[in-house]
């Protein structure tokens, strides 16, 4: 996939697109239903395939008070669009010069007179411009005006009731169902960062963990342990995780995201390594001295062999 960074980046000789706009937050099911029904659309015209995203949510600039924590950085966003097969990704920096511009500016800005718009892709609620004054009528009037068409995707509701969306998603991922969260995706919600050095507890009691850095990207889920993968330079360990303040200890106050690599003994300090949670195993407690964790360590060991041995054996 090629990635073009901001309006000046697109070569001016551009081919004929099809075009989607959003911000692609954790680019779930939703999303990929979006990019399936794109490439449907350039594969007959013949059109190059373009998704058109932002560098951060767009409430962090106009509404700080009100934005959500993101699914996924922007760099994870790049690579999961990457994995749908679109063929580019242009990314806009949010600005307030970039939220003033009018409806008719904006599209002819970016649609027509950069990427070259043939097929527009949006959904039912897709506002744009200017205090979002621009609405799917709005865009197909501006489509008959510079020679493109507006198509719409209906919601994807996996229970025929509630549309997929980025905030189900943070709410499941709040209560610790990722398994529930990764259907919602279509793939596993994952932490991304660099392994740091910890206070070495786990090597002292067996199980030397992988310690993530406070700023590691992607949304953490609720405080608890989980069956899950490591993924280090393309190569994918089962892993137990933990997440929280380890209250069995004292002094520790900021949460920790931390994995044991099951039958590995493989040092990470300074990698930049992928934890993708696949379940929820149980939450944190604190217990009475050390013996009682070890044993309770093991069997959660124990539970993330089972968890993953059928995704193992494959």
């Amino acid at each position: 996939m090629r990635i073009l960074n901001g309006l000046p980046s697109v070569p001016s000789d551009w081919p004929a697109s099809a075009v989607t706009i959003g911000k692609f937050d954790g680019v779930h099911a939703g999303h990929r239903a979006v990019i399936a029904e794109l490439e449907r659309h350039a594969a007959r015209d013949r059109l190059r395939t373009v998704v058109v995203t932002f560098d951060r949510h767009p409430l962090s600039v106009l509404s700080p008070e009100r934005c959500p924590t993101s699914l996924v950085s922007t760099e994870q966003k790049l690579d999961l669009l990457a994995e749908t097969g679109v063929e580019a990704t242009l990314v806009l920096e949010f600005t307030r010069e970039l939220s003033a511009l009018e409806p008719e500016a904006f599209v002819r800005d970016i649609l027509v007179d950069a990427l070259h718009a043939r097929h527009v892709l949006v959904g039912l609620d897709f506002r744009f411009g200017h205090r979002g004054a621009g609405d799917v009528a709005l865009l197909r009037e501006l489509g008959i005006r510079f020679g493109f068409a507006v198509d719409l995707i209906e919601d994807v509701k996996p229970d025929d009731s509630r549309r997929v969306s980025s905030t189900w998603i943070r709410e499941l991922l709040a209560e610790g169902d990722v398994r529930a969260a990764a259907r919602l995706l279509g793939h596993l919600p994952t932490m991304r960062g660099v392994v740091v050095h910890g206070a070495a507890r786990g090597r002292e009691l067996g199980f030397p963990t992988a310690n993530l850095a406070p700023e590691a990207e992607g949304l953490t889920p609720a405080d608890g342990v989980y069956a899950g993968w490591l993924t280090d330079a393309g190569i994918r360990y089962p892993a137990a995780i933990s997440v929280g303040k380890n209250p069995t200890f004292e002094g520790i106050l900021q949460t920790q995201v931390e994995a044991f690599v099951l039958d590995e003994d493989i040092d990470l300090y300074g990698h930049r390594i992928d934890l993708g949670f696949v379940e929820h195993i149980r939450g944190m407690v604190a217990y009475e001295g050390v013996e009682p964790l070890i044993a309770q360590i093991r069997d959660d060991v124990a539970r993330v062999r089972h968890i993953l041995a059928p995704e193992r054996r494959r």
